[in-house]
């Protein structure tokens, strides 16, 4: 198997309701949000990871074409691991749990996504007195024998019109099914529109667009 070409597709990621992707913080800060956002730690500022795309692209792309273990057998709850040619989840994202698997290797990398740079332009421009760019929401419990609030917790959120660069590579071999890689890999962004990315997708948090195009890279 010779590798034969890299499309990469190449946009950006538009947040339409506020999105939370939930960061690690070593600091309780008095009066700050309980859940706290993915941020650089050089920058501060908010990134998608690339993980978490991922893992949401095969989840969703998993609930159209269904699982399967190395076996060929449904098994609903895990990750898809038939590792067969024809399967383009495994061929996209690797047969969970099949090292063997014939539809190896990989072919989908996909990167961190930063801040355009129009979004940096947006934040820098904001009044100071406005405060952070970061939104933070209140959420709380009701006890609905008493009708009264209880556990309030404040969730981080990056809010609604900021985006970030998008980039997806997808390795193409020489036995490869180009159009259908590609096909896959937006129909797998399309389920993410429809669904949502992050936490509290029910709540309405985590709604996204997409948009970007496909670009070849040579590899000889």
């Amino acid at each position: 198997m010779k590798l034969k070409k890299i499309c990469k597709y190449e946009g950006s990621v538009k947040v339409v309701t506020g999105l939370a992707i939930k960061g690690a913080s070593n600091e309780l800060n008095i009066g700050g949000a309980d859940s706290e956002v993915v941020k650089n730690p050089l920058t501060g500022e908010p990134y998608i990871p690339g993980s978490s795309l991922k893992g949401k692209m095969r989840s969703q792309l998993e609930k159209v074409y269904g699982m399967k273990n190395k076996y060929g057998k449904p098994e609903e709850g895990k990750p898809c691991g038939c590792g067969g040619k024809t399967c383009m989840v495994c061929t996209l994202f690797g047969a969970h749990m099949n090292p063997g698997a014939e539809s190896a290797p990989t072919r989908i990398i996909v990167r961190d996504c930063e801040l355009t740079e129009d979004s940096r332009t947006k934040i820098q421009d904001m009044p100071v007195e406005r405060g952070g760019y970061l939104e933070v929401k209140a959420e709380n419990l009701i006890k609905r024998d008493k009708g009264i609030v209880e556990a309030p917790r404040f969730m981080e959120r990056v809010p609604a019109g900021l985006e970030f660069h998008l980039e997806i590579l997808v390795q193409v071999f020489d036995e490869d099914p180009e159009e259908q890689l590609r096909a896959a890999v937006e129909k797998a962004l399309e389920m993410v529109e429809l669904s949502y990315l992050g936490g509290s997708g029910s709540r309405g948090y985590g709604q996204v667009q997409f948009r970007g195009e496909w670009k070849e890279i040579g590899v000889g």
